[in-house]
């Protein structure tokens, strides 16, 4: 068929759909640190608004100092041991879904802690809550209770796929009565009932047998480590379930 158009017309055709093309491309682009319409219906809520650190404060501290935020991005110090601080949500959890992005620098360590109490007796968030381990893998055997994703010291991922070092990776982390699950990027890697014969063997006969308030808590924080090396953060967001 004979294109009958005037060739001045399908030249300007073309330089409106180059000039659109960008619109087009960054309004279907999820802007970070924010809930969709959907998220909303389901009532999770931000832990993290990309610009302050309210509604953290530093494990059995005050406010949040040493950590920065650039270009929407949670940091930690980046320093090693004794630094800004572990931190932990104001609020407190039991039964949650927990969504969060991260990356990490080379030969850095972090992690993500849940029902982290501050008790009396306690002086370090490792104390009471599991974690969420995040490390640094490249060029580096670790033992897989210490890998990316493992319930650190208590339970090794399965099928883990990290990122390469320096981009960002998806972290789910859900608990529901004694069930939980962890998931790094769409998988599955870590399933246990908390609280379980199994659980009480891991944590009696592991790193956890001299620490007698670990992983007792029913509820407690939402905590980030300041460990060694940098580690930044980013759509942090939680639902009560």
């Amino acid at each position: 068929m004979k294109n009958n158009l005037n060739p001045l017309i399908m030249k300007k055709i073309i330089l409106i759909a180059i000039a659109i093309l960008p619109i087009i491309s960054c309004s279907q682009k999820t802007e970070i640190n924010t809930l969709t319409k959907q998220e909303k219906k389901e009532s999770w809520a931000l832990l993290f608004d990309g610009k302050t650190t309210n509604g953290w404060r530093i494990f059995k501290g005050g406010e949040v100092d040493g950590w920065k935020i650039e270009d929407g991005v949670l940091y930690n110090s980046g320093i090693g041991s004794d630094h800004g601080g572990d931190i932990i949500t104001d609020n407190t959890y039991k039964d949650f879904e927990l969504y969060l992005e991260w990356k990490i620098n080379p030969s850095s360590n972090s992690g993500v802690f849940y029902h982290v109490e501050e008790l009396d007796s306690v002086t370090k968030i490792y104390e009471t809550g599991p974690e969420y381990q995040l490390v640094d893998e490249s060029g580096r055997k670790l033992n897989p209770l210490q890998s990316t994703g493992a319930n650190y010291a208590m339970n090794p991922p399965q099928n883990a796929k990290v990122k390469p070092t320096g981009e960002w990776n998806q972290t789910r982390i859900i608990v529901q009565g004694n069930h939980v699950e962890h998931w790094l990027n769409g998988v599955k890697v870590v399933e246990y009932e908390w609280w379980s014969p199994d659980w009480v063997e891991r944590k009696h006969k592991g790193k956890w047998k001299d620490y007698p308030y670990y992983g007792l808590g029913k509820e407690g924080h939402i905590g980030l480590q300041d460990h060694g090396g940098l580690t930044g953060f980013r759509n942090i967001k939680i639902r009560r379930l």
